[in-house]
């Protein structure tokens, strides 16, 4: 995840669905819309009720660049 944060620090899991990640931290909407065009749709519309982890997996995205430029996003909301 992202780096020199420990699994305390986090503030996303390979578990949180794409909604709970927006919902929570509201400014990684701006993560997931940046990835639309590479996964092929729009991750907000489609995935929005699947894990991170599956969603990287389902449309060829780096969940490793992925997890860290989300949690740079959530890091900004605090």
């Amino acid at each position: 995840m992202a780096k020199n944060l420990s699994k305390a620090e986090r503030h996303i899991n390979l578990e949180m669905t794409v909604l709970d990640v927006i919902n929570r931290y509201r400014r990684t909407v701006t993560v997931f819309k940046k990835y639309d065009e590479q996964a092929g749709a729009c991750i907000c519309c489609e995935s929005l009720f699947e894990p991170i982890e599956n969603v990287a997996a389902k449309h060829g995205l780096s969940l490793k660049l992925l997890l860290v430029e989300l949690e740079g996003s959530a890091n900004s909301d605090e």
